[in-house]
């Protein structure tokens, strides 16, 4: 993967992120859906015309669903029992939603460097929970800010303060992280702490260190004051200069920020739920390296579109990037060299002799089939992380499909043979 760069994924993002090596990306920005239970839609202009795009941010429970959560069982107890806590607390849907989450949080904390940051676009619709997948998967110790982004909109009346706001959480992977501070001007405020003004119409304050007394000029503290973690960036309104139509856009502004925050020129930037591209142009904009996933075809036209033009509708150099419907294959696991053999003797005894899907035993590693956890298909590995023994009637089940739908299967049988 040390090639990477300036690439679009259609795809769905947990397929992309299995195949990533790990510790690759620098800066993760992610503004997934958030449980709104809205469905968003709208024609946009691209290269080749208007199309309709949008998704939908309806989540159901299923027996998919149920399969992926149980998943989570053996390898992470204690996110299992809360995210199924919040489902009797909040309904199924969020339960849907949160495991959705969850799976991809675990992948892109897998891929992002040590000295990474990543960035969680919500609103209060999940944020909350979301927080609490964030500090399983990061440590609560490596949460570094909630930082609100308060905006002015027209919205219509009711019985409640209006929302002008979305949450973004700030985490790192470890105490070692890229970090550049920020300024912002300084207001009316300062000016008035300057109250003397010499010859020269400079203004200047006395400030005093270990009683040394001795004068600063306004001038002299150009960089104006830290930014704190409240962010006055302007909605993007329907007739904003960079607006596409697509449905919850967000502004270059915001993500200039945050991209200038987190990272440095050649860094590599990553956004999952890419939607119309923002951190792609960004990032390009700011000489970072970049990846974007989507699931829609339109975003490969956006991002075309988008990098071909500057604000003000002028033709620029246009950068190259590929757009990709295939899967990277992870390059960072050691391939065994061990045979057929060996590699059953292996998992027979880490399986206690019983099938990872049935859960039958059976007394010889011969009647075991070596299957792929993570199919060949998708660009699953010969690797012992990917690797599983399943007896013939799972293995001839599953065939190139995900351990989920196996699950489901031999869930369903046995449900079936509980009625007759």
């Amino acid at each position: 993967m040390a090639d990477v760069k300036n690439k679009l994924y259609v795809a769905d993002n947990l397929d992309v992120l299995h195949g990533m090596n790990s510790n690759t990306v620098d800066l993760i920005y992610l503004d997934p859906p958030f449980n709104s239970k809205r469905m968003y839609s709208a024609p946009i202009g691209t290269a080749k015309g208007v199309v309709e795009a949008g998704f939908h941010d309806i989540w159901n429970w299923d027996d998919d669903v149920d399969i992926r959560l149980e998943s989570f069982l053996d390898s992470n107890p204690h996110l299992f029992a809360y995210i199924d806590l919040v489902g009797h607390i909040h309904g199924l849907a969020m339960k849907a939603y949160l495991t959705f989450m969850a799976q991809r949080i675990i992948e892109m904390h897998r891929v992002l460097k040590d000295i990474g940051s990543l960035y969680l676009h919500c609103d209060p619709t999940a944020s909350h929970y979301l927080k609490i997948i964030l500090d399983w998967v990061f440590g609560k110790d490596n949460f570094r800010n909630e930082v609100v982004w308060s905006y002015r909109r027209w919205t219509a009346g009711n019985k409640n303060f209006q929302r002008m706001h979305d949450i973004i959480f700030r985490y790192t992977k470890s105490d070692q992280f890229a970090f550049n501070v920020q300024y912002e001007p300084y207001g009316d405020w300062i000016k008035k702490d300057y109250s003397y003004t010499d010859k020269d119409g400079r203004r200047w304050r006395w400030h005093t260190v270990k009683g040394n007394r001795y004068k600063v000029y306004l001038e002299d503290e150009n960089k104006g004051v830290k930014l704190n973690d409240v962010w006055q960036i302007p909605y993007l309104g329907s007739t904003a200069k960079e607006r596409t139509g697509y449905p919850t856009q967000k502004p270059l502004a915001l993500l200039d920020r945050i991209i200038s925050a987190s990272s440095n020129p050649g860094d590599l930037v990553m956004d999952p739920f890419c939607g119309c591209a923002t951190t792609c142009v960004a990032a390009q904009n700011l000489h970072r390296k970049w990846i974007g996933i989507d699931v829609s075809d339109v975003a490969v036209d956006l991002v075309a579109t988008r990098l071909q033009y500057d604000e003000g509708g002028q033709v620029k150099m246009f950068q190259d990037f590929l757009p990709l419907k295939t899967l990277p294959i992870r390059t960072d696991q050691t391939k065994l060299t061990w045979d057929k053999k060996q590699i059953r003797e292996h998992f027979y005894g880490k399986q206690n002799g019983s099938c990872n899907g049935c859960g039958e035993h059976f007394t010889h590693a011969r009647h075991f089939h070596i299957d792929h956890i993570h199919p060949k298909s998708k660009e699953g590995g010969w690797v012992l992380e990917n690797l599983q023994l399943l007896c013939g009637s799972c293995n001839s089940i599953k065939g190139n499909r995900p351990m989920e739908y196996l699950l489901k299967t031999i869930k369903a049988r046995r449900s079936q043979q509980q009625i007759y």
